[in-house]
């Protein structure tokens, strides 16, 4: 494919930021910048079964694959599509049975592998980056980050060592620290969890938590809008990260996971700080030192229950509503119902109770929830867009149509219909 870059949009050399995206011609917010197709994508296997493998569409009535009966397509022609990569997992899933149980991470990289293969030409996902060329950050990674890349080449060994010819150790250590800096979770508009995959030209866009930019998907097509204006010459700024959380946390997550810290104008004036972490109304107030131990308590049980999350099944989800309630309990006597880390578990709770289809309850979480979101949050938000999405359909299942058109027309109408 012939290099043609892309229109209105180029790459630069952002100052101190390394290379970035900027505009060079006006958008205004709502705008579509640019989109990219995945240069690899990914089903989570969770998804198997009500998800094209292929394309992504949700749908009843999908065709299985005749072999393993474990991938599903829209039609014919998206299980020939998918074909050169579902074969690397058909056969391996038939021998290898119940423990056939890679990472989505390792199925991506082998997809990657696969597709290296065989390309010939720069892809239409590599228009301004080269696959290749996505930073690795390989001499940042930390003890345990370099032990999960090992286990992760052991796994990509273990269950497709005969379907792939490997590249080097040194270059599978480079892939799979590119890919987990780089990777993206594409998501509904619910934002739930369909599967990973790799879009070079979107990896481009540097970090900022006042974003200029949003990445939506449509299908396995990522879609990057404008949520500001943005004039010619502006750099453009997606997130990295869920914005609901104060700066300390916000630093800590991105130090972590990409290596940088923000310097953004947030970042800076910390001005949503002191809401985000909104304390009770006590006589005596609480002491300093007891709200740096809750502090500390809730992130320690935000993630225990991230990890516990991974086992959910029906008869460990009550033991997940459970946490979630002991832990509002014990943060409630501190912080505010607004306060972040109570909203985090409200959040979380209501997803319990979705899954246990219990309505009534997740409906009364969401509530709970909304307006704190809906402050906390940036203009334009996806969370906040996704969240009047689930209340007006939870309003439907519980036959209230009146709050449903209300919470559904946040949604279909004025700032958030860009969102979704």
């Amino acid at each position: 494919m012939k290099h043609e870059g892309m229109d209105g949009i180029e790459s630069f050399e952002s100052p101190g930021k390394g290379r970035g995206l900027r505009a060079t011609r006006p958008y205004r917010i709502g705008d579509l910048l640019f989109s990219c197709p995945a240069y690899s994508h990914v089903l989570s296997v969770s998804e198997r079964g009500y998800i094209c493998e292929h394309c992504f569409t949700r749908k009843e009535g999908l065709a299985k694959c005749g072999k393993c009966k474990k991938a599903f397509y829209c039609n014919v022609e998206c299980q020939r599509g998918d074909w050169a990569m579902h074969k690397l997992e058909c056969s391996a899933m038939c021998a290898f049975g119940e423990n056939w149980c890679p990472s989505e991470t390792v199925r991506l990289v082998a997809r990657i592998i696969a597709t290296l293969k065989v390309q010939k030409d720069r892809s239409a996902s590599e228009k301004l980056l080269l696959l290749k060329d996505m930073e690795a950050n390989l001499d940042r990674l930390d003890n345990e980050k370099r032990e999960m890349n090992e286990a992760d080449i052991a796994g990509l060994h273990h269950f497709y060592s005969k379907h792939l010819d490997f590249p080097d150790h040194q270059a599978l250590l480079t892939l799979f620290a590119q890919v987990n800096c780089n990777g993206f979770t594409v998501e509904d508009e619910e934002l739930s969890h369909l599967g990973s995959a790799v879009f070079p030209d979107v990896a481009l866009m540097n970090h900022s938590c006042c974003p200029n930019a949003i990445v939506t998907y449509r299908g396995t097509l990522a879609e990057v809008r404008a949520v500001q204006d943005v004039g010619q010459g502006d750099e453009i700024y997606t997130s990295y990260i869920d914005l609901l959380y104060p700066t300390e946390d916000r630093i800590e997550r991105l130090r972590d996971s990409y290596y940088f810290s923000c310097d953004c104008r947030e970042c800076k004036t910390k001005s949503k700080d002191k809401a985000k972490m909104k304390l009770r109304k006590l006589s005596d107030g609480p002491r300093p030192e007891e709200i740096r131990e809750m502090v500390r308590y809730a992130r320690i049980i935000i993630d225990d229950f991230r990890r516990a999350k991974h086992e959910k099944n029906i008869l460990f989800t009550a033991t997940l509503l459970e946490m979630c309630e002991l832990s509002m309990d014990k943060m409630g006597a501190v912080f505010d119902e607004s306060n972040v880390y109570m909203l985090h578990m409200m959040y979380q709770a209501m997803g319990v109770c979705l899954f246990m289809e219990d309505y009534d309850s997740a409906l009364s979480y969401g509530e709970k929830v909304i307006k704190p979101f809906s402050q906390l949050y940036p203009a334009y938000s996806l969370n906040v867009a996704s969240m009047y999405l689930k209340l007006g359909r939870l309003h439907v299942a519980l036959g209230r149509s009146s709050a449903a058109s209300t919470a559904l027309k946040k949604v279909t109408e004025g700032k958030f219909h860009l969102c979704i």
